[in-house]
């Protein structure tokens, strides 16, 4: 059933920075500095931003009165830093390879994107990615078609990491591509990502993960319930601290505040900030993007 763009994010939407709950607040610094190659652009007392290019992508607060989560509880499933070239985020995988090897947690070709996945010290998920151009995607019946094939890491740095690129890397933009979540279960995920926020579905997965994105992207997000099946509220606990949401500006981001009070989703709205709850206890705040 095709909806109106009034039901809809803007086709330019995109992800901000994922802030995450840590239990070391130096070595999960350390980890997304020195082994991601983000870059430190702010830090102060208990909080600490690292991005690239001037973007914020990953937030660290530190909160060593929470314990972790349980593995089969709701919430994050990985942080997606998403690269401009081939040779960024060969340089990237590298320095994750060589700096903390044992968090390496797999590989895949996935037809849109090459990517590359860890877990960090405190067992937040991580992908690193590269998108093809999008004139080399296949859509079928509105779903984008995706599949994950053999990427083996080895081959992927002899074929396209360069000394330039790894000089360089901290001076290249990346960006948040995507977030995906672990949830209790689809139906709910979808009326509350797809029905009331206004993503639109892209794919889905034998009933076990479900993709959404805005202005025909592969994903800006997506759900699974492979180890969280049946999970309820989150309660406070070490990991995914908030999902950021950025709209192109402002008549856009009230739009959507409307839409949601109307469909009387519980909306904290400060007039730049619209900030909810998904039915897991995901915090998400939504805001005009730079």
């Amino acid at each position: 059933m095709s909806r109106s763009p009034a039901e809809l994010l803007p086709g330019d939407t995109a992800m901000g920075a994922v802030t995450l709950k840590v239990a070391d607040l130096d070595a999960m610094t350390a980890y997304y500095r020195d082994a991601v190659t983000l870059v430190v652009q702010a830090q102060d007392g208990d909080r600490a931003v690292l991005g690239r290019g001037g973007r914020p992508l990953v937030v660290l607060e530190h909160a060593p009165e929470l314990r972790h989560a349980g593995p089969r509880e709701a919430g994050l499933f990985h942080t997606a830093i998403l690269f401009e070239t081939e040779a960024d985020l060969a340089a990237s995988l590298y320095s994750v390879a060589t700096r903390h090897p044992g968090s390496f947690t797999g590989s895949a070709d996935h037809l849109v994107s090459k990517a590359f996945y860890f877990d960090d010290p405190e067992g937040n998920g991580v992908e690193l990615y590269w998108d093809r151009d999008r004139t080399r995607w296949s859509w079928a019946h509105g779903r984008i078609q995706m599949d994950s094939l053999l990427l083996d890491p080895h081959r992927y740095l002899r074929e396209h990491l360069d000394e330039t690129a790894l000089g360089q890397a901290r001076q290249r933009p990346a960006t948040v591509g995507h977030v995906h979540l672990a949830v209790g279960d689809l139906a709910s995920a979808r009326r509350f990502y797809v029905d009331q926020l206004g993503f639109e579905t892209t794919a889905e997965w034998r009933g076990q993960a479900l993709f959404v994105s805005a202005g025909g992207y592969h994903h800006h997000m997506a759900m699974n319930t492979w180890n969280s099946a049946g999970a309820g509220r989150r309660r406070p606990a070490l990991g995914l601290g908030l999902v950021r949401i950025e709209l192109p500006g402002a008549e856009e981001l009230g739009a959507l505040g409307e839409r949601l009070r109307h469909l009387r989703v519980g909306v904290r709205d400060d007039g730049r900030t619209l900030a909810f709850d998904d039915p897991w206890a995901n915090r998400v705040e939504v805001s005009v993007g730079p």
